[in-house]
């Protein structure tokens, strides 16, 4: 349910033709997209923590760590992160979340990622406000995708 949501929303979302810059200062949009790109990142450390240390979540867990990966891939495109500033600002920039240790019970561990994902996706659907319209619906879609995610991770076993 989630995915077919998140597929629809990245396509044909990825593009912001208001990025453009002028006198080789970021945009607005070329700011906050590499910020998002930044935050799922992160995000997805995060699940590869809690899959190195939980490694019986891995169904449960590798669909939702795809749509964070695409996610992030489509915050990246048609952005000077797509050549590679990506990763460098990602593995600088560990939110104090991302940084802490993975409980060693796997429901606590759920709850953490869950957690995060909320903590997300409230503060992308606080900056879809001050973004032009294309990365504003790509914000708005990854934050409802994210609240999905949210829900899934600390409702009943799958």
């Amino acid at each position: 349910m989630v995915s077919v949501a998140s597929a629809t929303v990245l396509v044909g979302c990825s593009a912001d033709p208001d990025s453009a810059t002028s006198g080789g200062s970021p945009s607005v949009s070329e700011r906050a997209r590499a910020r998002a790109a930044r935050d799922s990142r992160g995000l997805l450390r995060q699940y590869d923590a809690v899959l190195a240390a939980h490694p019986r979540l891995a169904e449960r867990l590798r669909p939702l760590r795809a749509e964070v990966a695409a996610h992030a891939a489509a915050f990246e495109e048609g952005t000077a992160t797509a050549t590679g500033s990506a990763s460098a600002t990602a593995t600088g920039s560990a939110s104090p979340s991302a940084s802490s240790t993975v409980p060693a019970d796997e429901k606590a561990a759920l709850a953490s990622l869950a957690a995060a994902e909320r903590s997300l996706a409230d503060l992308r659907a606080k900056a879809l406000l001050d973004v032009p319209g294309e990365l504003a619906r790509l914000l708005a879609g990854v934050a409802a995708a994210g609240a999905g995610h949210a829900y899934l991770l600390t409702k009943g076993d799958r």
